[in-house]
């Protein structure tokens, strides 16, 4: 048994030998794997015990087979025309960019809008220098006149009040006196001899000339009105002692100066104009109008607000009533040295259309181009419009504080009396009255201008109604205006004609349209101020903390102005970056 058994153990170790050569090279085969998976850089077998076959190993976004793959790829598949049919046949998405290129498509179409509600604010805004300006011609001298008609005939009534006169009143003859104290003055500037001195100069000399006129004019614009505001106010303001009047004197003196000064200055500017057009090859004509397309250059890549962008605009309306007043003043000079003669008329009218043109295209262009780098919507003209109709609307409440002349002087930098004074200087040269039918010419024309102020004062009025109730403007119309000094903070106004649910009424808002001002008592116990100790008397613990966050969120909201509180059109308030 042991004998078979020992011989049974050969011949099945012989067996296994046999039969598990195949098992054997198998194994062999495994190992052979193994190993070549372990020279690639795979590990065998993975981590888990698992028995699934190695993952291809991903290189810069390749698989190993797909390099061997591109390897093998013949050279035929790289070829010119495979390259040329696969630019032909690419294709892209625009949606996949909705967004991106819907604010293009927006950027276009406030382009497209700009020239339309631009128009629309220049055509208001030159309307409303043009009533400001009629004003200066036809209402002023008849409320002067009623002025000192009530100052002669006052001890016929009484004194009734402290003040000789009302505060408007004195400042109606202020401005009748300054009218005509500086057109007298006029009369020893010689225009004549002005145009000549002028007219040798190059061409040059004339353009740089006319650069520096341009400066000078917006500079006394924006320091002019504050002389003659203040002017207004030290002849108005309530004084204790009479040796306080004496004050008076040097401001009115200072405004004397500026206005001669000021309507020197647009003379000169006026007939350099005049040379322009004069001159045979149009050179300097050219010149000047290229001064505008510089003009875009200087502000179009500029960093630009809605605040900055209220004064642009308000300087453009008032630069392109002044240019249509300078043309009138040229066309009156030429007129008169070819004897009024209606064909020379004629000869004006292409220059007269191409400067008025260039500036239309100029403005148009300048403005697409800012509201387009700066995001600005075209919707921001309608606003500019309703905060100037804001001006004439508040002018005619019972609460008024200044003149509407003085409103657009101050917001658009627009002063109409030295433009007036030499435009009367120059009339008045241009044309000679002599005999009754031309004193009856000048009166009828008189008429006519009173009548085409009233007119355009009313459909003036109407329409600024209009936009402040659709900008819903009506509730800072009745408020009243600021009684407190600047070191001290404005109480909240309230408003007096409201509705019972406290929105005001069409009747109040007509009313109080039509009413005249009535002066205002102040009361004293509205100017109080508390201070930080009273509130910390009557204010308890808890509500600490809503002070602090309440005056934060003001200083915030002070730090961004209001259209309503943007003065002239100057910039150096507001820095541009």
């Amino acid at each position: 048994m042991a004998g078979v058994a020992d011989a049974a153990a050969p011949g099945s170790s012989g067996d296994g030998r046999r039969g598990g050569a195949p098992e054997q090279q198998q194994q062999d085969a495994g190992r052979g794997e193994q190993k070549s998976s372990c020279s690639s850089g795979e590990s065998w077998p993975p981590a888990g015990g698992s028995g699934q076959p190695p993952q291809r190993t991903e290189t810069l976004g390749f698989y190993e087979s797909d390099r061997e793959r591109k390897k093998k790829r013949s050279v035929s598949d790289l070829s010119l025309l495979r390259f040329i049919s696969a630019e032909l046949t690419r294709g892209y998405f625009l949606e996949h960019n909705e967004a991106k290129y819907t604010e293009r498509r927006e950027r276009v179409y406030t382009c497209m809008r700009i020239p339309r509600e631009l128009e629309k604010l220049m055509f208001f805004g030159i309307f409303l220098c043009l009533d400001a300006f009629l004003y200066v011609f036809t209402l002023l001298p008849l409320r002067v006149f009623l002025a000192l008609f009530q100052f002669i005939t006052l001890p016929c009534y009484g004194l009734r009040d402290r003040r000789l006169l009302q505060p408007a009143q004195v400042c109606d003859i202020f401005k009748g006196v300054i009218l005509v104290i500086c057109y007298f003055m006029m009369h020893y500037v010689d225009y004549s001899m002005m145009y000549h001195l002028i007219r040798g100069q190059s061409v040059i000399k004339l353009y740089i000339i006319y650069n520096m006129l341009e400066v000078a004019d917006r500079l006394f614009s924006s320091f002019g009105q504050d002389i003659l505001d203040a002017l207004y106010w030290t002849a108005t303001e309530p004084k204790e002692r009479k040796r306080a009047h004496i004050g008076v004197i040097p401001h009115f003196f200072m405004a004397v100066l500026y206005v001669f000064l000021h309507a020197i200055l647009i003379m000169v500017q006026a007939t350099t104009l005049n040379v322009a057009f004069n001159s045979h090859n149009k050179s300097l004509l050219t010149i000047m109008m290229s001064n505008n397309f510089v003009e875009i250059k200087g502000s179009v890549f500029k960093k630009f607000e809605k605040n900055n962008l209220f004064q642009m605009s308000n300087s453009d309306i008032k630069e392109r009533f002044t240019n249509y007043v300078l043309l009138l003043i040229v066309c009156l000079r030429n007129m008169e040295q070819f004897s009024w003669n209606p064909d020379h008329l004629w000869v004006l009218f292409p220059d007269v259309c191409m400067v008025i043109a260039s500036e239309i295209a100029v403005d148009i262009v300048k403005h697409a181009f800012i509201t387009k780098f700066n995001d600005i919507t075209a919707d921001v003209y309608s606003e500019y419009r309703a905060s100037l109709a804001f001006d004439l609307v508040s002018s005619r409440q019972k609460n008024a504080y200044t003149d509407y002349s003085d409103s657009v002087s101050r917001r658009m930098g627009f002063i109409p009396l030295p433009l007036a004074v030499l435009l009367i200087r120059v009339v008045t040269s241009s044309i000679k009255v002599q005999g009754v039918l031309a004193y009856a010419c000048v009166v009828l024309f008189y008429c006519g201008l009173i009548s085409l102020k009233v007119l355009n004062s009313i459909v003036l009025l109407g329409k600024s109604c209009q936009y402040v109730k659709e900008a819903k403007m009506e509730e800072k119309l009745f408020n009243p205006p600021p009684t407190s000094t600047p070191g001290k903070p404005l109480s909240k106004p309230q408003s007096k004609f409201k509705s019972p649910h406290g929105i005001p009424t069409d009747e109040s808002f007509s009313a109080s349209v039509t009413n005249q001002p009535v002066h205002q008592k102040e009361n004293p116990t509205s100017l109080l101020v508390t201070s930080n100790s009273d509130q910390f008397l009557t204010t308890p613990d808890g509500e600490d903390k809503d002070i602090s966050q309440d005056n934060s969120e003001l200083k915030h909201r002070s730090s961004k102005k209001d259209l309503l509180e943007i003065d002239r059109f100057t910039i150096c308030g507001n820095r541009i970056d």
